[in-house]
């Protein structure tokens, strides 16, 4: 049995909305997206969170100078 709901809306009437989205909004549907679509987009982020707890990690002045 699936549990998918199929419903019917057309491209326009999506964009409408993403853009009716306040950009914290939008920015939490695209990583939203890319989670449920990129297994690898997913691997990065624990990748860079266990860098974090390891302290492996560096500041941006430590990068970039400054």
């Amino acid at each position: 049995m699936s549990s998918a709901v199929k419903v019917n809306i057309a491209p326009d009437e999506i964009i409408r909305a993403i853009k009716a989205l306040a950009k914290k909004e939008r920015n939490a549907l695209l990583e939203d997206l890319l989670a449920a679509t990129s297994p690898e987009y997913l691997l990065s982020i624990r990748e860079a969170r266990a860098d974090y707890k390891a302290k492996r990690v560096k500041s941006h002045k430590e990068v970039f100078g400054g």
